[in-house]
């Protein structure tokens, strides 16, 4: 996932993004980087790769830390969650959903074959 950090990109591997009313989730710790420059400016690139087609994803992420369904659905999707301290009790377990998202599927070549507008 790359975000803004001050005015050059900052990338780090953001993986086990979830499904919940509609809406696909990732999730994070308010006090790590990703979470601050998320906060200054929501606009974040993700691309992955399955040996085959690469997708990039462009979105805002908005922040959803108040829905305890949302969360609750977080934990009972991955069983190393609360191991890694992402429980209700935690004021720093943050989930976002993705908005305003522009995805396009590109094969090995670099030609489109989908584009997705949600």
């Amino acid at each position: 996932m790359a975000t803004i950090n001050g005015n050059v990109p900052s990338l780090r591997p953001f993986g086990d993004p979830f499904l919940y009313d509609g809406k696909i989730y990732v999730i994070t710790n308010k006090k790590k980087n990703v979470s601050k420059q998320i906060a200054i400016n929501n606009h974040v690139c993700i691309v992955a790769y399955d040996n085959e087609n690469w997708i990039r994803i462009n979105c805002e992420l908005v922040d959803d830390s108040d829905n305890i369904d949302a969360k609750k659905k977080a934990i009972a999707e991955y069983d190393w969650a609360e191991a890694a301290g992402y429980t209700l009790d935690n004021p720093n377990f943050q989930i976002l959903y993705m908005h305003n998202v522009a995805a396009v599927i590109y094969d090995e070549e670099g030609q489109p074959i989908n584009s997705y507008n949600f």
